[in-house]
């Protein structure tokens, strides 16, 4: 969350209050508690700018009125909405004069703006808040005893993740240390209590499923929040023993392992995941790592084209510093190519080189890929199709991309692709366009005959051509 600008202000806002001399306490030692210390310090200012002296009233008052905006915040985290008006207030018992009154909390909580046409609209000032205080509405509704057990089971189902941050908050309010904070805001409080022992066991259990490394991943979070660390040193332990047989992990463990990288605080230089192949062919579970990887060894792992939907993830994320991925060798087919496509098309991945050599590609995967070059030119340089079946019309989709001025791909592998002379026009006016970079071409075992040749020695012999290598035997 450190790449998130609203958390750094929320974590400078509360440590700077901790280490002031009007306000000492424990540092913040869990996400939920940096988030709780943060609304402690908001109703503070509203109570130094409107009530003071008035300490048991404005526990009160604060407590009705984060309850009503938690309301609003878990009635429509479910639907996805962001944006309220003011009927979506009213509708959750919420005076719109309120927000006034409650500057202190609203300002950097919840505020007011001008959308179309000049209607006020509201928001959370980030999601994560309205996050947490879903979170803390429905920790103070409900008694259930298992509350958290089905909160568990209900951010699990969501394909998107949509109640990953929701559910790590409502875990961490659970805790002894959060219910302490919370009379801080609240003053005394009845919560209901829940026994924490059965809640990270039943996690630990849904761990060992078949679940996607997202979520897998969030759940060690939670497990974070609730204090219990136990299967990540377990993985310490095994990294630090020097023993990289994976097979000797349990499931759960594995996925642990899967975390304890994914945290680490030094990028890898290169993950390869064959190193941590298992006998149950669960290696994807560690797939979410290539998003702190700079070059990604992934080839001959079995992955599928499901599989890329954690790879594409990856290659959008701003921060990640993943430049190098090897795919080849797995059975991606184009519906994986297609996923992939998805992310390179993405402004904000900034992959250099990327081999899919025997993916079992075609036409269409090549049709993917040459429309992900055109939304996002400036990166990719290396591109290896070698041992596909893209066929002479793949080929012309990828030679029409070369032609573009902002194209800036250098090495393009095509050898034993089953392609003819058919392609060799739209290549040879690929190496005869001004602004083509390619400097290294592979079509090494094709069927080109000498026509083909001839065809490509046109457009080596013209003076804008700027290829160095060239195999085509």
């Amino acid at each position: 969350m450190c790449h998130i600008p609203v958390f750094c202000w929320i974590s400078a806002t509360v440590l700077k209050r901790l280490i002031s001399e009007t306000d000492r306490g424990g540092i913040p030692r869990t996400l939920t508690e940096m988030y709780t210390h943060f609304l402690i310090f908001q109703t503070s200012l509203k109570n130094d700018k409107y009530m003071k002296n008035h300490e048991t009233k404005l526990k009160k008052y604060s407590k009705e009125f984060l309850l009503k905006l938690g309301k609003l915040a878990f009635d429509n985290l479910e639907k996805g909405n962001l944006i309220f008006y003011e009927q979506d207030l009213t509708g959750n018992g919420i005076d719109v004069t309120e927000t006034s009154v409650y500057s202190g909390v609203c300002t950097e909580v919840f505020k007011e703006e001008y959308g179309l046409y000049q209607k006020k609209v509201y928001c959370f000032v980030h999601l994560s808040i309205q996050e947490y205080l879903a979170a803390l509405y429905v920790f103070l509704s409900n008694s259930s005893a298992y509350l958290l057990e089905t909160a568990v089971d209900q951010a699990l189902k969501s394909k998107n993740g949509h109640l990953d941050l929701y559910l790590r908050f409502l875990l961490g309010l659970s805790t002894v240390s959060s219910k302490t904070l919370l009379q801080r805001l609240l003053g005394p409080t009845e919560t209901s209590s829940h026994n924490m022992r059965i809640t990270v066991k039943y996690i630990k259990e849904k761990i060992q499923e078949n679940l996607s490394p997202e979520r897998t991943i969030n759940l060690f979070h939670c497990l974070t929040e609730l204090g219990d660390n136990s299967l990540v040193e377990e993985v310490q332990r095994y990294l630090n023993s020097g023993n990289i047989s994976a097979d000797h992990l349990s499931p759960a463990q594995y996925s642990a392992l899967a975390f304890v990288m994914l945290m680490s605080d030094e990028e890898l230089d290169v993950f390869d995941l064959k190193k941590y192949i298992r006998s149950d062919k669960q290696q994807w579970r560690l797939l979410p790592v290539v998003k702190n990887s700079r070059t990604a060894l992934l080839n001959s792992c079995d992955l599928i084209d499901k599989h890329c939907e954690v790879l594409s993830s990856a290659l959008r994320s701003n921060s990640s510093p993943v430049r190098e991925l090897d795919l080849s060798d797995n059975n991606l087919k184009d519906s994986g190519v297609k996923l992939l496509s998805a992310a390179l098309g993405d402004l904000h991945c900034k992959l250099e080189i990327l081999r899919l050599s025997g993916c079992r590609v075609t036409e269409e995967g090549c049709s993917s890929l040459a429309s992900a070059l055109r939304s996002n030119p400036s990166h990719l340089r290396e591109l290896d199709l070698s041992y596909n079946h893209p066929g002479d019309s793949g080929v012309k989709l990828l030679s029409a991309v070369l032609e573009d001025p902002s194209c800036k791909l250098e090495k393009l592998q095509v050898g034993r692709c089953e392609i003819t002379e058919k392609c060799c026009e739209a290549l040879a006016s690929a190496l005869r366009s001004n602004s083509s970079p390619l400097r290294e071409l592979d079509l090494s075992d094709n069927d080109l005959q000498d026509s083909g040749v001839k065809l490509l020695s046109a457009g080596l012999g013209d003076l804008h051509c700027k290829l160095e290598i060239l195999r085509s035997v």
